[in-house]
């Protein structure tokens, strides 16, 4: 069965902000016998924002009761830091409060809210890059209630890119190779990527007629985030950076660049 209800206006958004303030939120808050079971913030995947684009993403929540779940009073709130004056630094609402909910049994519902990150509202700064709280309510049809904190936790992270450019090309066999990048990820406070400095990036290689890419060695971008090694030619095939990502930035890989070798 699916319910769907939705809270409009500025007095529902109000009332929700005032019951979920993640300052308040100390331990676990309940009565009776109802219990938060799971919490899964955007299908168990980190979620990464750029400089513009605003992210969508969904929270499902599923409680248990023996009287069974009220549709429309289980909701979370997301954030990154609790405030002393009861704001948080970094905090995300869902659009609509009541979600979307599904009764798994007469004593176990699950809803699924959707929500929405944008870069240049939400993070606030780059120092929320990382790990996101999420905070989590329910009630009872038999009136007990449930506040967990935290339910879950998230990253929210800073979107990176990277490029690569080998020359010369084509390239004689066994001479050097000139392999540039840059290592670049979003900035929330200017809007714009910057370079990523001191940061370990594979140099990779794929044979013509392979599928796999081979590191070749580690290099490291330097203060602008920059790249830039040399290496041989030996083959027709393609190069590529490839870098890991770190607690605040996803990992990412160029485009393979192909180097033809006579």
């Amino acid at each position: 069965m699916h319910h769907r209800t939705t809270v409009a206006g500025l007095a529902g958004a109000l009332a929700l902000s005032a019951l979920m303030t993640p300052a308040a939120a100390q331990a676990d808050d309940f009565s009776g016998d109802i219990r938060i079971t799971k919490v899964v913030v955007n299908g168990g995947k980190d979620i990464v924002l750029g400089t513009t684009d605003v992210k969508t993403f969904t929270i499902a929540v599923t409680a248990t009761d023996d009287s069974g779940i009220e549709v429309g009073n289980t909701f979370p709130v997301m954030y990154h830091t609790p405030l002393p004056n009861g704001d948080a630094h970094g905090l995300v609402m869902p659009d609509d409060i009541a979600g979307d909910c599904v009764r798994q049994s007469l004593t176990t519902t699950t809803c699924t809210y959707t929500l929405r990150m944008n870069p240049r509202i939400h993070p606030q700064d780059n120092t929320t890059a990382g790990t996101w709280t999420v905070r989590a309510h329910a009630l009872a049809n038999d009136g007990d209630y449930y506040t967990k904190d935290p339910a879950a936790k998230a990253r929210v992270l800073r979107n990176s890119k990277l490029t690569v450019n080998a020359s010369p090309e084509p390239v004689k066999k066994d001479r050097t190779i000139t392999v540039t990048g840059a290592l670049t990820r979003a900035n929330w406070e200017t809007h714009k990527y910057g370079g990523y400095a001191k940061q370990p990036v594979k140099l990779q290689f794929k044979k013509k007629g392979t599928s796999t890419y081979k590191t070749l060695k580690t290099v490291t971008t330097d203060s602008t985030g920059n790249l830039r090694t040399t290496t041989k030619a030996t083959a027709d095939g393609y190069f590529r950076y490839s870098f890991a990502g770190t607690s605040t930035t996803p990992a990412a890989a160029s485009a393979g660049d192909y180097v033809d070798v006579k």
